[in-house]
Order: structure tokens, then C-alpha cells, then sequence
């Protein structure tokens, strides 16, 4: 979304004025919305995800014009823009302290989360990649042909581990055999396909030249050894020394953590990639320090969720436009993208969790969980965009298909579980 200009004689107290009003309004209807999924037995994130929507130009803009530019487009929406950006940053960095690699080390059922995990990604990255190649004379006809339809295969083929954990919390799936072949396939997933859209940014950011992209790449990797090697080290002397008692995660710790998230994020920007990976690496080093996890929960990790989600949410609705399937083909375009997707991910999944010895039942609670894109999927539309590989109207399809494929997940579980498995009240309710 482009960022307008402040108009003439407009100060910093006029447009923090209008940016407490954005983030009010974001907050509580995000609140509101998150709610209402929970009671419709959805997961939160569909009720945000759905709300940042409602206050973009998709609806709110076309129901009432006037007020949604009074709101949104009377001051700079720079603010807002660095704001939701520094909560994503935040955010990878939690998923990389959550990031279980426990799961991808465990004997019990590893067949069956590799064979799960590789065969739901190849199905739909080439499922995306094939409409990718096939529609970029229609949809995006000035974009390199290649790099959208890599962009586009990468996009079919996530999982998002974050908003599947809290679903199988809710159900009661994290220690059933379908539970834990679910999330290591899944934490397999989120790590290629992470990698993925790094070497395609890569790629894209050093202009499609082979020779600038090994050299980003080379960069990338000592960027690498030295977080793991000095980096990580150092963190985990700091975590020891700094400890005071029982209190894991004091405020010094804290201040020094997030120093390092955002000189990290400021490093992967240099080197070519997004900021938002450089909070991912540094989760990813302390994701074995459990106290240190769980303190951060429960000391950050709902401001995290409750006040910058719903901004980057918000953000994405600002930019995201149905009116951009204005026509017969656009719509179709997207139900083909839909079906392709879904069927390339709950396929796959379904095929390599049978051929992994599990029951038809299994195998499509399997399937339908490892079909969740959630938050991640707007993540990677989000980059796409900014990258300039997926023109607005792609764009939109992505975020559609991040809620649509995530509202699937509730309801067929409750259809396909067990009835032991199921929530006591029938709803699947997880917090997001």
C-alpha cells in the first residue's frame, strides 16, 4: 500500500491523534472478531485476519467511503506500516522460540512426518507452480514469468505451525500418534518452505542475476555460522548470567533480546532478505531454552498477539481489495487457485499419510491440519508484494486463501475426529 504524504501544516501531535484512533478501532474490533470465531468454533486468527479485511477497502472503504479515508487515509499510514512490521518481527522471532525441533527428531512415527512433510509440499508447489507458469500472461504479465510462478508454488505449499498447534491444543491432539505426525510434518514444512522464500527473495532482490544471488547467498550463509557459532553462544551466556532467581527473563535480559532481534532483522534486511527473518534466526537459537520460552509467553507474548497481530492484520486489509476480482475470469482464477492448493496440500498429505500405514480416518484429520496456511500465508503475500513478483489482484487471492483454507480446519475436525477427541462442548475454540 502506498504511503500518502502528510498534507501541509499537519504536526506530530495531529497525526498521533489519528494513529491512537487507527490502533482503538484495530484493537477492539480485532477483540470483538476474534471472539466471534472462537464462539462460530473458529480460531482467532480467522476472526482478526477476517476483521483487518472488514476495515480495509473491501468493505469498510465501500460501504462508507468518507469515513474509512477519514480513519485510515487522512495522515501518513507510515506508522501504522512500521508498527505492523515491527510486531511481525516480534512475532517470528516467538515462532522461533517455539519452533519444537524435538518433533523433527523423534523416532516414533518420523516416517510418516517425512513422507507427510515432503509429499504435502511437492503436490502443491507443483500445483503452484503450474498456475503460476499458466496464468502470468493474464495476471501478472509484467513480472518475471519464473520468479512469480516460484513465489506462487512456495505460497500453495505452506503450513502454518502456529495457528495448527493452538487448533491441536484445543482438540487434544499433541500427544495422539495423529497429533504428533501432524506437527513434525508441519515444523518440516514451515522450515523448507522458510528456506524456500528466502532463496527466492534472494533470488528476486539481487534482480534474477546468478551471480549476485550466490554472492547474497555465500553472505547469507556466514551470517549463519556466525549466529551459530558466536551468536548463539553469547545469548545463552547471557541468559545464564543475567538470571536473577527464579526470574528467567528480566527486564535487562529483555531490553538485550530485543536489541539483538532487531540488529538481526537489520543484518538479513542488508544481506538481501526481509527483517522479519532476522527475528526468526534469533528465535531459532534459544528455542531450547524452555524457561526462557515460557517466560516470554508469559511475560510478552500477549502483547505480541493482542496489540501488534491485529495491526498487521489491519495492514494487510489495507491492501488487500476484493473488488480486484472484478470480473468472470479474476474469480475464476481464484477458484482454480483455491482448488488447486487444497487439493495439492489435503491430497498429498491424504496419499503419503496412507502409504505411512495410518487408517482413511487419519490420514484425513492428517491432511485437513497440514491444509492450514493461517498468519503464514499472509506473511509470504505480504513479501511477495513488497517484492513486487505478485500484482495486487494475486495478492488478494493469497490472503483469501490464507482464511478460507485456515476456516476448514475447525469444521472438518469436528466432522472426522472421534468423538472422545472432540472438545467437551463440540466447538473447537483455539485461541488463534
Amino acid at each position: 500500500m502506498a504511503h500518502q504524504g502528510v498534507p501541509p501544516g499537519q504536526g506530530l501531535e495531529q497525526v498521533l491523534l489519528f494513529v491512537l484512533l487507527q490502533l482503538s478501532l484495530i484493537i477492539v474490533l480485532g477483540r470483538v472478531a476474534g471472539g466471534l470465531a472462537q464462539r462460530l468454533g473458529q480460531p482467532r486468527a480467522v476472526g482478526e485476519m477476517l476483521a483487518g479485511l472488514l476495515l480495509g477497502p473491501s468493505l469498510f472503504g465501500r460501504l462508507a467511503p468518507s469515513a474509512q479515508a477519514f480513519v485510515f487515509q487522512s495522515t501518513d499510514t507510515l506508522p501504522i506500516g512500521i508498527i505492523s512490521q515491527i510486531g511481525l518481527i516480534l512475532l517470528m522471532f516467538q515462532i522461533g522460540l517455539e519452533f519444537d525441533f524435538g518433533h523433527l527428531q523423534a523416532r516414533r512415527n518420523k516416517r510418516a512426518a517425512i513422507a507427510v512433510a515432503l509429499v504435502g509440499i511437492i503436490c502443491p508447489f507443483i500445483f503452484g507452480f503450474g498456475f503460476g507458469f499458466g496464468s502470468s500472461a493474464k495476471l501478472a504479465p509484467f513480472i518475471d514469468r519464473s520468479a512469480y510462478s516460484l513465489f506462487l508454488a512456495t505460497a500453495f505449499s505452506i503450513t502454518a505451525v502456529p495457528v495448527l498447534g493452538r487448533i491441536m491444543m484445543e482438540y487434544g491432539l499433541t500427544q495422539t500418534r495423529i497429533g504428533v505426525i501432524t506437527i513434525a510434518a508441519a515444523a518440516i514444512t514451515d522450515a523448507i518452505g522458510w528456506t524456500l522464500l528466502a532463496l527466492i527473495s534472494t533470488w528476486v532482490t539481487s534482480r534474477l542475476a546468478a551471480f549476485d544471488t550466490l554472492l547474497q547467498l555465500g553472505y547469507l550463509g556466514l551470517y549463519g555460522l556466525a549466529c551459530w557459532w558466536v551468536v548463539r553462544p553469547l545469548l545463552r551466556w547471557l541468559v545464564r548470567v543475567m538470571r536473577r532467581g527464579d526470574d528467567v527473563l528480566t527486564q535487562d535480559l529483555m531490553a538485550l533480546l530485543l536489541a539483538a532481534v532487531f540488529l538481526s532483522a537489520i543484518v538479513t534486511n542488508w544481506l538481501g532478505l526481509f527483517a522479519i527473518f532476522g527475528g526468526f534466526v534469533i528465535g531459532m537459537l534459544l528455542h531450547d531454552q524452555r524457561a526462557l520460552v515460557e517466560a516470554w509467553k508469559a511475560r510478552a507474548a500477549d502483547l505480541v498477539m493482542v496489540f501488534f497481530m491485529p495491526v498487521f492484520f489491519t495492514y494487510t486489509g489495507l491492501r488487500t481489495n476484493v473488488g480486484h476480482l472484478d470480473s468472470p475470469q479474476l474469480c475464476g482464477a481464484f477458484a482454480l487457485a483455491l482448488l488447486l492448493a487444497v487439493t495439492g496440500k489435503f491430497g498429498g498429505c491424504y496419499l503419503a499419510a496412507r502409504w505411512s500405514g495410518l487408517d482413511a480416518s487419519s490420514s484425513r484429520n492428517v491432511a485437513i491440519m497440514m491444509n492450514t496456511r493461517g498468519l503464514l500465508e499472509l506473511v509470504i503475500a505480504n513479501v511477495g508484494l513488497d517484492l513486487g513478483v505478485i500484482p495486487p489482484s494475486v495478492f488478494t487471492m493469497l490472503v483469501l486463501m490464507a482464511v478460507l483454507s485456515t476456516m476448514m480446519t475447525a469444521p472438518a475436525l469436528r466432522r472426522w475426529l472421534p468423538r472422545p477427541t472432540r472438545p467437551a462442548d463440540g466447538r473447537g475454540v483455539p485461541a488463534g
